[in-house]
């Protein structure tokens, strides 16, 4: 299983392993996108949850294979089965873009069969120092995708990224063109949650901008989110400004992504929704609090002018971590020294002023 069986075998069905979660998933389009372009004979199966798979369904030679890690797959005899399965597929090198417990388990098992496998660096050491109080490096790391890229190099498939096409528009349904009852106006996407406080832009600032690009009444906003308490304040938004319109629980993930393609713009913090709209190609502007683009999560493909950030200067430890779940007392404020006339400007700019 040593490097000399892999460059003389180079292989052509590959298990990529990504579970979760949905930004880091969507982040591996780009890069398998690129990877089928630039080696067309290779076969993909992404190992993932079923709930992602209409990521990939724009992407030739790739099918995905549902990892039920809460039911049938769970703990070590769950994934025994899952290995017994992915045997079965005819696989002949596995690429792990997740790197976690289960996926080391399951590398457990292919060691034993004798496949190749490879596991992205996560650069646990460089983030560390990034995100450090004391004696911080701050300095941009390689990027999510380059570390993703460097996996399929070993595996004997480099990959240039930046001569990748990304997937095209998907179609909308009627009924959802229907919904949103806009064709002329240009559509701006903004999903104003993240996972973690530190990532996340005050909801009242986020309001100011929603009411100040209403109030121009050039745009349809189309307002993204997930769950049942995101989806009630995006509704007092719809309700209280006339060209929003809430899509939380209205629209299938499937047809949430096709939607998310024919966007002119989306706004969103560090968080899934920017790279779903990343991977589509689309303008996507980012709003910054106590990570920073610098730890290699930066949406594919877009210009750094694209990410409005806290200031560093008032907020020097910027960036605290990696995911935004760590931040010393006051921090929680940094997102306040991005201005909502700010935010507004800068789509205005993107958009070409309209």
């Amino acid at each position: 299983m040593g490097k000399n069986k892999r460059i003389q075998h180079k292989p052509s069905h590959i298990l990529v392993i990504r579970l979760s979660a949905m930004g880091d998933v969507a982040m591996t389009v780009p890069v398998l996108a690129a990877l089928v372009q630039q080696y067309p004979e290779v076969k993909i199966t992404v190992l993932t949850r079923a709930f992602f798979a209409p990521m990939f369904a724009q992407i030739p030679n790739v099918t995905v294979y549902e990892a039920d890690v809460k039911g049938q797959h769970k703990g070590v005899l769950g994934l025994w089965k899952l290995y017994q399965s992915l045997k079965d597929l005819g696989i002949d090198a596995v690429a792990d873009l997740h790197n976690v417990l289960r996926s080391n388990i399951l590398k457990t098992y292919f060691t034993f069969s004798g496949l190749p496998f490879e596991q992205v660096d996560k650069g646990r050491a460089d983030k560390k120092a990034l995100t450090a109080a004391t004696h911080k490096v701050f300095k941009p790391l390689t990027t999510t995708h380059q570390r993703y890229s460097e996996v399929f190099a070993r595996l004997g498939y480099p990959l240039d990224l930046e001569a990748v096409s990304l997937p095209a528009k998907r179609p909308l349904q009627e009924s959802t063109r229907k919904l949103i009852q806009a064709p002329t106006q240009p559509w701006i996407g903004i999903a104003p949650f993240a996972a973690f406080e530190g990532k996340m832009y005050p909801i009242a600032l986020m309001q100011e901008v929603v009411r100040q690009l209403n109030a121009t009444s050039a745009y349809r906003i189309l307002l993204f989110g997930g769950g049942k308490k995101e989806g009630e304040e995006l509704q007092k938004w719809e309700e209280a400004y006339p060209n929003c319109l809430n899509m939380v629980g209205k629209i299938s993930f499937e047809e949430e992504l096709a939607l998310i393609s024919q966007l002119d713009l989306m706004l969103a913090m560090d968080s899934g929704n920017a790279h779903m709209a990343a991977m589509f190609g689309l303008p996507t502007l980012t709003l910054w609090g106590v990570t920073h683009p610098y730890a290699g999560f930066y949406p594919f493909g877009q210009p750094l002018e694209h990410a409005l950030m806290a200031d560093r200067m008032q907020y020097p430890l910027i960036p605290t971590s990696v995911y935004g779940n760590k931040f010393p007392p006051g921090y929680e404020n940094a997102m306040q020294t991005i201005a909502p006339e700010a935010v507004v400007q800068k789509i205005q700019h993107i958009l070409g002023g309209n």
